[in-house]
This record gives structure tokens, sequence and C-alpha cells, in this order.
């Protein structure tokens, strides 16, 4: 079974992290692609070793991502 989930990578210190909002699972690389490869190595041995009831308490089904203009003093 395959899953499409939200992948948000972010520049940190020298290197990029990467989190996946729905289950919270993030990795880092020194690349954004490594960062993204990692994560998704990390989903992968997440979804396959924990428990059906941990991925049901942990899977958020609607996350949305989006910007927003604020005013800033």
């Amino acid at each position: 079974m395959k899953r499409t989930l939200t992948v948000i990578i972010e520049r940190e210190g020298d290197g990029y992290v990467a989190l996946c909002p729905e289950v919270d699972v993030a990795s880092q690389g020194e690349t954004v692609d490594e960062a993204r490869d990692n994560l998704k190595e990390a989903l992968e041995l997440f979804f396959e070793t924990a428990s059906a009831e941990e991925v049901q308490r942990r899977l958020h089904d609607e996350v949305y991502v989006t910007r927003l203009e604020v005013a800033v003093d």
C-alpha cells in the first residue's frame, strides 16, 4: 500500500530538516534531497514497526500547508 504524505523541508544551520506533519516524523540531511530521502526512510521504518494503534493515534488525515501575511512592527 502507498500513501502520499506532506513533507516540509527547511534550512537549519548547515543542513536541512524534513518533517512529515501527518505522523510527526522528522529527519535531516546536508542537502534538500538527502533530508527528503532520509525522511522517506524514517517514514517507511515507522510504518513498518509501529503498531496499528500507534499509527492510528499519530496519523492526522488532514494537514494544510499555506502562507499567511501578518503585520510585523
